[in-house]
């Protein structure tokens, strides 16, 4: 054992002070990293290794405090806390970014037609489903019956909101249209995660004291997890999906977004283009040409 790393180290709570803005943001950035999704079994395994031999006293010879705190958040992006087992790949949170961006600029730009909404909800509320199951609370199983059923009904409730938000949409005034996708990824978190996480709200998920010992199961705890687990949801879709339909509406009402076209006078271009024009088209005195962007 190393005597230069001390066994004091409380890896159970984030590295950075959790009480001001840039320490719960530092945590953050590397709870959501993306750089993790790429990491080898392999490393994923060492990290294993290291955090749970720490916890049991153990500590690797030469290991560094940062290399613990690495190994702790590699961890953590990888293994559930409760079951300790490997998570899906796009359910972990360092998948969030990547995945998150791709469906929501999907949702955002093909939401014209029927078909459209009908596939990048479906799409959205599969990968959601996903998510909701990888990062459940507790450690009871779902059966494959039980699993299924929860998928079939959270994305079905979800796709079908959608379209009824959009056929709403039609008698409003256009703007109301954008928000189409927010409204339904916002109707739709309301109906995937208590779906997804029903056996939770029926048999209640582990409380445990202040030191971490196991007391029971409570559906109450379940109940507000799971609702504080929506509104978190909603609000993280509010910058992507809620602002940029404000500001495009606005900026496609100015010029400066719409195809015009700029003009100078034909004595302002070069002389021979002057006499090319003079002898093809000697009444137009003014010309026009697209600026680029």
């Amino acid at each position: 054992m190393s005597s230069d790393l001390s066994l004091n180290i409380n890896i159970k709570e984030p590295r950075w002070d959790q009480g001001t803005f840039m320490g719960r943001a530092q945590h953050f950035f590397m709870v959501t990293d993306p750089r993790n999704v790429l990491l080898s079994s392999e490393t994923l395994e060492e990290a294993r290794v290291i955090v749970e031999n720490y916890r049991a006293g153990v500590v690797k010879p030469g290991l560094t405090e940062d290399e613990l705190w690495r190994a702790k958040y590699v961890y953590d992006s990888a293994f559930h806390p409760d079951t300790g087992e490997k998570m899906f790949v796009i359910g972990r949170m360092s998948a969030q970014v990547p995945m998150n961006m791709t469906i929501t600029g999907c949702m955002l730009t093909f939401y014209r037609t029927t078909p459209a909404v009908v596939f990048w909800q479906w799409v959205n509320q599969s990968f959601n489903a996903v998510v909701n199951y990888t990062n459940r609370s507790g450690d009871a199983p779902l059966t494959l019956n039980q699993l299924g059923a929860a998928y079939v009904s959270a994305t079905s409730g979800a796709v079908v909101t959608a379209l009824g938000l959009k056929s709403l949409a039609k008698r409003l005034p256009p703007i109301v249209s954008r928000f189409v996708p927010f409204a339904a990824v916002a109707a739709a978190n309301c109906i995937n995660i208590p779906f997804m996480r029903q056996r939770e709200l029926k048999y209640g998920i582990p409380v445990m004291d202040e030191n971490g010992n196991r007391l029971g199961e409570s559906a109450n705890a379940a109940k507000q997890a799971i609702a504080q687990v929506v509104v978190s949801r909603i609000g993280m879709a509010v910058p992507a999906m809620a602002i940029p339909p404000v500001i495009m509406n606005a900026l496609e009402k100015r010029a400066f977004l719409k195809v015009n076209s700029l003009s100078m006078s034909v004595s302002g271009l070069e002389a021979d283009l002057q006499e090319q024009i003079r002898q093809t088209s000697p009444q137009t005195t003014t010309v026009y040409f697209n600026k680029g962007l």
